[in-house]
């Protein structure tokens, strides 16, 4: 599908004041606490929106910037992160340009009691911005919850689908929707006494370490997947109330973990594995069974399983088991504000790895493509 291009103008004119959108800088205080009060006054609460949960995906050299507008009744609230394209090697020191991504996970621009004016005043104020800050390209991941989305002003394309629980339904019809294999590995693994832990403050955070890095070896995982702890204790300490681990117990011993993110309104499952020599007892799925009845007793409406590596994959069957009718689209968003200006870091960036005798063409599923391995 193709990109969507435009060239905005650095004057976007006079506003409403009551539709000026906010740029929160989450490197200046006041403003990252204005930013963390905005999110607080939203319903919605998704955790993907909190700075602390943006900065975790920064580089040092990266900007964590809430766009934000406050209506009458709602807001919008819109996380990204900046990458200035003079830190790449390929690029001169000297220039200006960078583009913009949203965090890993599910993104904005999230929006609540908001009508069609506000949001087109919205997405004009923000490309103005975007272009006074040389912004050449954003990527967006977007939210699978239609009703929390303000409709993205950009090029949108169903990347792959993913797998949502309800836990909206009785126990009893939710334990009915899994198929027949998960109800089995269930009662599997209560008859082999494993028992699930909830961890609502990372106390066996070791544990979880050690299970999820061994799991990524067995996997052949790409470095992008291999979190360093910092990155897990920065979570713990600057995200209390958002997060959950369970750890499923095999006579004490942690056999299989899973973070689970946890917004006002929903659960994700995050990142996690289970010791192979444990896979016969079933541990994972007693741990997700167990991770949606406690979603349920906090008043959730939905635990977001995710999707796979590649379409259909064997992950993506197995999460699918426990909710057969549950798939949703993940949708992407991008967007070029530069046509010129993209396709020369492209040629730069053909230039240098030429240069340093590597052969590298732009792969056409990575976008920005400059930037794809």
């Amino acid at each position: 599908m193709s990109t969507a291009y435009w060239r905005s103008s650095r004057g976007v004119g006079a506003e409403n004041p009551r539709m000026t959108v906010r740029f929160l800088d989450n490197s200046v205080p006041a403003e990252a606490a204005e930013w963390r009060a905005r999110w607080q006054a939203w319903p919605g609460r998704e955790v993907f929106a909190h700075p602390a949960y943006v900065r975790l995906f920064a580089g040092p050299q990266d900007r964590c910037v809430c766009a934000t507008l406050s209506t009458t009744d709602g807001g919008v609230l819109f996380p990204f992160i900046i990458r200035p394209l003079n830190a790449e090697p390929w690029t001169e020191k000297t220039e200006i340009a960078g583009d913009a991504v949203t965090p890993y996970g599910y993104g904005g621009a999230f929006a609540w009691n908001v009508d069609e004016d506000e949001s087109r005043s919205f997405w004009r104020q923000l490309r103005g911005w975007l272009d006074s800050q040389h912004v050449v390209a954003t990527f967006a991941r977007l939210s699978l919850f239609a009703d929390q989305q303000l409709p993205f002003d950009g090029e949108v394309s169903v990347d792959r689908q993913n797998v949502v629980c309800d836990l909206t339904v009785p126990p009893e019809e939710m334990w009915r929707n899994y198929e027949h294999k998960v109800r089995k590995n269930v009662n599997r693994a209560k008859r082999e006494g494993l028992s699930v832990e909830i961890d609502e403050s990372g106390r066996r955070i070791e544990d979880f370490l050690k299970i999820y890095h061994a799991t990524m070896d067995r996997r052949g995982a790409a470095d992008g997947y291999y979190f360093p702890r910092e990155f897990f204790t920065r979570l713990v300490g600057d995200l209390p109330g958002q997060y959950a681990f369970f750890h499923v117990l095999d006579a004490g011993r942690v056999v299989s973990t899973e973070l689970v993110l946890v917004s006002a309104e929903n659960m994700y499952s995050f990142l996690g594995g289970t010791l192979a020599d444990a896979f016969d007892k079933r541990p994972n799925d007693l741990l997700k069974h167990e991770a949606m009845l406690w979603g349920q007793k906090q008043g959730k409406k939905a635990f977001v399983l995710g999707g796979g590596y590649a379409e259909d994959d064997g992950i993506f069957r197995y999460k699918k088991s426990f909710a057969p009718d549950g798939c949703k689209p993940f949708r992407v968003a991008r967007n070029i504000y530069d046509k010129d200006i993209y396709d020369r870091l492209i040629e730069r960036r053909l230039r240098w790895e030429t240069g340093h005798g590597r052969a590298w063409t732009p792969n056409a599923a990575f976008f920005p493509a400059y930037r794809a391995s």
